[in-house]
């Protein structure tokens, strides 16, 4: 009966240390990512984004007050067929209003040597898009982006996220 007892308190000393190992690591990780607003993805079907596929993010903004950076996030493989990528984004704020980009980023140099880090053929690229935004209005912001490049099916593409971070910290 005493065997029981022990076994009992060794389990519950293994779990609270277990318990206590992963709050700690949740809270480290948390402060760690504390200033990231808003990330989101849309993972591409078959790797192939296709042109009427226009990946919608909704940010919910709380804070007109600080500066933000918003980047978009693209994954490619080595089937991807170009060194550079088109992108049409339209932000919708809460109140209707629309604002329009057409962008272009570089994913590899003049030789082909890709952009980003990555392991195998798979590279990731954070692409800037604005820099020090102050969201004007409190609510839902809306993200549309669709590929403006000259097929309909643009293979090499794993996805495409956003990533919004608050400006300062």
């Amino acid at each position: 009966m005493a065997e029981g007892k022990t076994e009992n308190l060794f389990q519950r000393r293994i779990t609270s240390r277990t318990a206590g190992f992963l709050l700690s690591f949740l809270l480290i990780l948390s402060s760690c990512n504390s200033n990231v607003l808003y990330t989101g993805s849309a993972e591409m079907k078959e790797n192939t984004w296709q042109l009427m596929n226009v990946p919608e993010f909704r940010v919910p903004v709380n804070d007109t007050l600080t500066g933000n950076d918003i980047f978009f996030v693209l994954r490619t493989g080595s089937d991807y067929p170009f060194r550079n990528i088109f992108l049409f984004v339209t932000a919708t704020s809460p109140d209707g209003k629309k604002l329009t980009d057409t962008l272009q980023y570089y994913l590899a140099d003049d030789k082909g040597k890709w952009y980003g880090k990555g392991f195998g053929d798979i590279k990731e690229l954070k692409l800037p898009y604005r820099s020090n935004v102050f969201f004007p209005l409190k609510g839902e912001y809306t993200f549309n982006v669709q590929h403006g490049m000259r097929t309909e099916d643009l293979e090499g593409v794993y996805d495409i996220g956003i990533r919004i971070e608050k400006k300062g910290k």
